[in-house]
C-alpha cells in the first residue's frame, strides 16, 4: 500500500489484559504519532475505559471502516469488532476475551491483505482464552500464518538500533521451532527448516535496512555438542544447513554455543541470530531489553509486529503497565512497511 505515511492498524488484544492500557498510554508518545496514520481495532468502550485509567485525555472516536482516518489532535480512532462486550471487562482466560482478540486480529489481517493498511500491530492475547473461545492456535504467529495462507513462517524478536545492541540495523532473533514442547524439539529440527529460517532472518534484516545481514546460528546442545559427545544435531542438521545457506549467498555461520552467541551478537558481531527453540532465543534477548524488544512475524504477505510480552493479567487495569514496547512495535512496523511499500 504506497503512502508517504504508513497506515497502521493496532489491535487492542485481550480486553482483560494490558493491551488496551498500553495502547492508550502509547498514543501520547510523540514517537508513535510520527510513525504513521494510526487507528485502533477493538471494543471502543473498552478503549475509553483504558483512556480514563491512564488519564491521557484522548477522545475515542468510533469509525465505520479503515478509510475514515480523519483524525484530529486529542482523538483515537477505533474500528469496532463484531463482539460487543458492552464496556464490561471479561474475566481473564475467558471465551469473551478470546473472541474479541481473535475478531480483532482477523479484521486487521483482512484489512492488510486487502491493501487498506500498510501494517498491523497487535497487543497481547491469551492462548487459553483463544482456546476457550474455540480457536485452537498456539498463538498469534500460527493464527496469522493460517489467515494469510502461508506455511513457511517464523517469529523474530527484534531489538531496534541502539537498544542493548551494537548493530546499526538492530538485532533480530529468529526461531526454528516455536510453540512446542521442549522434548519434541530435536525431532522437529531439519536441515531444510534451519535453511528456511536463515533465509527469513536475512530478508527481515534487509527490510530493516541491512544490505547483507550477518547471521549467527545457535547450536542445539551444550558446547555445540562437543563433537558429538553431547548430541549430534549440530553434525547432522545445523552445520549442513549453515554450509548450504552460506553457499546460497547468505552470510551465515555457526553453529555456535548458545551461551556465548547472544553476547557476541549484542556486541555487534551479528545482525541476526537463528535459535533452535523458543526459550533459547527469548530468554537471552529479553534479558538484554525486554520492554524495548519487538515481535515480528516473518514470511507473511503483510507486515505484522507486536510487543514481546503477554497479557500480564496480574498487572492489567491497574494503570502500571509498561508501554514502551508498543511504541517500539509501531516504529518497527512503520520502518518495515516504508521499505516494503516505498
Amino acid at each position: 500500500m504506497p503512502s508517504q505515511r504508513p497506515r497502521i492498524a493496532i489491535t487492542l488484544g485481550d480486553p482483560s489484559g494490558v493491551g488496551p492500557e498500553i495502547v492508550a498510554r502509547a498514543w501520547s508518545d510523540a514517537r508513535m504519532q510520527s510513525a504513521g496514520e494510526l487507528f485502533a481495532i477493538g471494543p471502543p468502550a473498552i478503549l475509553r475505559k483504558a483512556v480514563d485509567l491512564v488519564g491521557c485525555g484522548f477522545e475515542v472516536v468510533e469509525i465505520a471502516d479503515a478509510a475514515e482516518l480523519d483524525a484530529h489532535p486529542g482523538t483515537i480512532l477505533c474500528l469496532p469488532v463484531g463482539t460487543d462486550l458492552g464496556g464490561e471487562i471479561p474475566r481473564p482466560h475467558s471465551a469473551d476475551g478470546g473472541r474479541v482478540a481473535y475478531d480483532s486480529v482477523r479484521l486487521a489481517t483482512k484489512l492488510a491483505l486487502d491493501g487498506a493498511v500498510s501494517a498491523i500491530v497487535t497487543a497481547p492475547l491469551s492462548k487459553a482464552a483463544l482456546h476457550a473461545a474455540g480457536y485452537n492456535y498456539p498463538g498469534h504467529t500460527e493464527l496469522l500464518a493460517e489467515l494469510c495462507g502461508v506455511s513457511d513462517f517464523a517469529m523474530m524478536l527484534y531489538l531496534p538500533p541502539g537498544v542493548a545492541n551494537a548493530s546499526p540495523h538492530g538485532l533480530g532473533v529468529v526461531h526454528v521451532t516455536l510453540h512446542t514442547a521442549l522434548r519434541t524439539v530435536s525431532d522437529a529440527l531439519s536441515v531444510n527448516g534451519v535453511i528456511e529460517k536463515i533465509a527469513l532472518a536475512h530478508r527481515a534484516l534487509v527490510e530493516l535496512g541491512c544490505s547483507r545481514p550477518r547471521i549467527g546460528v545457535c547450536a542445539f546442545n551444550p558446547h555445540a555438542g562437543e563433537g558429538g559427545l553431547f548430541g549430534d544435531e549440530e553434525i547432522r542438521i545445523i552445520a549442513p544447513a549453515v554450509v548450504a545457506s552460506d553457499e546460497g549467498g547468505y552470510a551465515a555461520s555457526g553453529p555456535y554455543p548458545a551461551d556465548t552467541l547472544m553476547l557476541r551478537a549484542s556486541q555487534g558481531d551479528f545482525d541476526a541470530v537463528v535459535a533452535m527453540y523458543h526459550d533459547q532465543g527469548h530468554i537471552a534477548l529479553k534479558l538484554l531489553a525486554m520492554h524495548q524488544s519487538v515481535n515480528v512475524t516473518l514470511g507473511l504477505p503483510i507486515v505484522r509486529t507486536s510487543v514481546a510480552h503477554g497479557t500480564a493479567y496480574d498487572r492489567a487495569w491497574q494503570g502500571v503497565a509498561e508501554h514502551t514496547g508498543m511504541v517500539a512495535a509501531v516504529q518497527t512496523a512503520a520502518a518495515i512497511a516504508t521499505h516494503r511499500y516505498p
